[in-house]
């Protein structure tokens, strides 16, 4: 089911999540890369296991950070394909979600909506330190209005319950919130809690037949700014 098209005239506040939106997480791959032979198979498990346990901490009420979540999720891939490491090792490779690559185009973007009048928020399953890394290393900091974390609700997305605390948090009507994700779990979390929501396709994947789409596609941020009219 198609949501109504974007309607820029509604956006007051603008959040974007933070994992393969703001930052690259195919960089994780890279450090496993240096300690096992064939890392994609193991990196895609990971990020796999890692969004399932987010999703089975919903229906059980099981809330844990998302570090610990995908600390777990890492170990289980490692052991599903009978990679031994030490503890230490694996949470060097762990360690990698602090460092993360930025995209290109995310300062301009911000910078861009910023000037514009939007404030604009980081909306993550992260746990506050994560995201506090994230943000200083990708040196946006100046830029965002401020940081909202799922620790903040005890709840991954797309739970509406996070989406609707963001809105709370940023005193905005919902439905006068655009949040933009490359996720397409994260789509259907927005559009269900009452956000527009803007997919960021950097890879050019097919749409989900499941679930309601966005109200907006683009294949970088700077599509978000030219749909907004800035």
């Amino acid at each position: 089911m198609m949501p109504a098209d974007f309607d820029p005239d509604r956006v007051q506040t603008v959040t974007f999540d933070s994992y393969s939106t703001l930052v690259d997480v195919e960089a994780a791959e890279q450090a496993l890369n240096r300690r096992v032979e064939n890392p994609r198979p193991i990196s895609r498990l990971w990020r796999s296991r890692s969004l399932a346990y987010t999703f089975i901490a919903n229906q059980i009420d099981t809330y844990q950070p998302f570090y610990e979540m995908n600390r777990d999720a890492l170990q289980y891939a490692l052991d599903a394909h009978d990679v031994a490491l030490s503890s230490s090792e694996r949470d060097e490779i762990l360690a990698v979600y602090h460092e993360l690559d930025v995209f290109d185009d995310v300062r301009d973007s911000i910078e861009r909506l910023d000037a514009a009048g939007y404030d604009c928020y980081v909306l993550s399953n992260g746990n506050p330190e994560m995201l506090s890394t994230m943000v200083e290393h990708t040196g946006i900091g100046d830029i965002i209005a401020g940081v909202i974390s799922a620790a903040e609700v005890s709840a991954f997305k797309p739970a509406a319950e996070l989406y609707r605390h963001g809105a709370a948090r940023t005193g905005t009507p919902i439905d006068a919130i655009a949040h933009i994700t490359a996720g397409w779990f994260d789509i259907v979390g927005a559009v269900h809690a009452g956000t527009q929501a803007v997919w960021v396709n950097r890879k050019e994947t097919p749409s989900e037949p499941f679930g309601p789409g966005p109200h907006l596609t683009v294949e970088t941020l700077t599509g978000v700014c030219d749909a907004l009219n800035i």
